[in-house]
């Protein structure tokens, strides 16, 4: 699973982990899939990016410190556009997650 880290301790960044070894809350929305991983941030961070078209990237370099991809030699990314009106008007609501 990817979960858009809020700047703590690895900086904004999105984290990968293995499925149930990151609690989600219900302060946390699913955006989405990438290639069959579901996609989380939290409901605050996702209010303050909502209208951004958000892709998900591999880059050279170290990954965050808990994240899956560290000893890699890569890490991920996030790069961000304004949606257009017009895809904005065809999303689709994110999902509330439950609390855990």
């Amino acid at each position: 699973m990817f979960h858009q880290s809020g700047g703590c301790c690895d900086g904004s960044a999105p984290m990968c982990f293995p499925e149930g070894e990151f609690y989600l809350g219900s302060s946390d929305v699913k955006l989405g899939e990438v290639a069959g991983v579901p996609f989380y941030m939290s409901k605050s961070q996702f209010e303050y990016w909502e209208h951004t078209h958000l892709t998900l990237d591999a880059i050279s370099g170290n990954g965050g410190q808990f994240s899956l991809e560290r000893p890699t030699g890569l890490r991920f990314i996030i790069r961000s556009r304004l949606y257009s009106d017009e895809e904005w008007s065809q999303l689709a609501p994110v999902e509330q997650c439950g609390s855990s």
